[in-house]
């Protein structure tokens, strides 16, 4: 692993792209530096005793507010981590024109350890912790799910914060990633792993950006490596095999590999580990861990933890185009290596982006309290119905029945939040690339995507006297 920390190497792009701006020394430090971060530890009477937790909240930039960003549970959660998390939601806002600052938050635990009960309890100190110092509002702080965590977790904390507040009419916004009946929107918990595979669509629109790869065009065909087979994984893996004609070789999951050259079916092995726990006995499980990382293939997501490329490995990498669906997975000093190498990287705060897009229409949702496509959705179908009406009566011929149905299901909120999230995933990248290729001095598109969120977050900042 680089020497570098995960904070390290997020400061490290920021400086590069604030350099190629020429901003202001004191202003870049404003930008660069977490507002605040707030540690708390907070004893829970479990198993016959009182058990003491770590958490933390940092709010990395407030020139919007509220601030947004998820928490995480894991038993190695620390406050470096954190603040790098909440900047890269920092930049993620802004380059995905989204009006959140940027936070993140942890708690240091490893949920498999606890009884569903327990972590309710835990989860239910952690929000009332939080709720002391306005880290989790509708109006200043909203949370959302991160790895550990979900939508139950994040039902937990709404709940518990409408309880120390009754009065507040938008209670349910104070977090988003909510199950559908606790307020949650549709299309949430695919929403990352949807906007992995509306970055890659919009990629290979871009033919000069993918001649830089050596791949051919399009989607189809290609020979994908998956690195972490959650939420995130899961759904990106799942879009791209079965929408886009991709074909999943290699998943790198805790314990071992599944390689399949003919493609794994991502579909059964979620299905498998659901029932089992692991991949352990599915066809084509190998005992290969990391190295999975470094088979041939065209597209690598790494889909899980940072630093997974690093300058131990990166030089072995093979596949020419990486798209990070995880935060942080490759370090500073791995980006330099690809570079060189010739790999395009699609970076995190723009690849995963769909998680914090569909987030923030979950909480306008909250905030208006009324579903999207409510009032809209049967006026559309109506007006659909009079325009088949007419070409059949023009033409004498009848309306094919399946088109019928495609045409008049009207607005629902599931159409509404992918089109939404779509229009800002392939605005962001379209942003990205221009500048990418407008600009000589431009190494990448990282590069390019930073500049881009440093900018508006200047600009903010400049607009108000700072």
């Amino acid at each position: 692993m680089d020497n570098a920390s995960f904070l390290q190497s997020v400061g490290t792009n920021f400086d590069r792209a604030s350099g190629l701006l020429g901003l202001s020394d004191d202003l870049a430090r404003k930008i660069k530096t977490a507002n605040s971060t707030y540690i708390v530890r907070f004893g829970v009477r479990l198993r016959g005793g009182v058990h003491t937790f770590t958490g933390y909240r940092t709010v990395h930039s407030e020139h919007f507010e509220p601030v947004k960003g998820g928490i995480r549970y894991g038993p190695f959660a620390d406050q470096d981590e954190v603040e790098a998390l909440a900047a890269l939601m920092t930049y993620k806002c802004a380059l995905m024109d989204i009006p959140f600052g940027g936070a993140k938050g942890a708690l240091a635990i490893e949920p498999r350890e606890w009884e569903t009960q327990d972590l309710e309890k835990i989860t239910r100190r952690f929000t009332q912790e939080l709720a002391k110092r306005n880290l989790i509002s509708p109006s200043q702080n909203v949370p959302a799910p991160d790895m550990g965590t979900g939508e139950r977790e994040m039902a937990w904390m709404a709940d518990e914060y409408r309880k120390l507040n009754p009065t507040d009419l938008n209670a349910w916004a104070c977090v988003t990633g909510k199950p559908l009946g606790k307020g949650g929107i549709a299309g949430r918990t695919e929403a990352t792993g949807r906007g992995v595979q509306y970055t890659l669509q919009e990629f290979f629109r871009h033919v000069s950006d993918v001649k830089k790869t050596g791949l051919s065009a399009g989607l189809s065909g290609k020979r994908v490596i998956i690195q972490g087979l959650g939420n995130v994984g899961y759904h990106a893996a799942l879009f791209l095999s079965e929408q886009d004609g991709c074909c999943v070789t290699h998943v790198l999951e805790r314990g071992g590999s599944i390689v399949d050259p003919k493609g794994v079916d991502i579909a059964k092995l979620h299905e498998h580990m659901l029932e089992t726990g692991g991949i352990e006995n599915y066809s084509g499980f190998t005992n290969s861990g990391p190295e999975i990382l470094e088979a041939e293939a065209d597209i690598l997501i790494p889909a899980a933890m940072e630093g997974v490329i690093n300058e131990n490995n990166a030089s072995r990498i093979k596949a020419p185009l990486i798209i990070e669906a995880a935060n942080g997975p490759i370090t500073a000093a791995a980006d330099t290596i690809l570079r060189k190498n010739g790999v395009i990287v699609i970076p995190d705060f723009c690849a995963n982006a769909g998680g914090v897009t569909v987030s923030y229409f979950e909480w306008i949702k909250n905030l208006t309290h009324i579903r999207f496509g409510r009032m809209q959705r049967r006026q559309q179908e109506n007006q659909f119905e009079m325009l088949i009406q007419g070409v059949e009566s023009m033409t004498g011929q009848s309306f094919p029945e399946a088109d019928r149905k495609s045409v008049l299901s009207g607005a629902t909120e599931i159409n509404l939040v992918r089109s939404g999230l779509e229009d800002t995933m392939r605005v962001a990248y379209e942003a990205i690339s221009t500048v990418w290729n407008d600009k000589d001095d431009v190494p990448d598109l990282r590069t390019a995507a930073m500049m881009i969120a440093v900018d508006r977050v200047a600009k903010s900042y400049v607009s108000i006297g700072i």
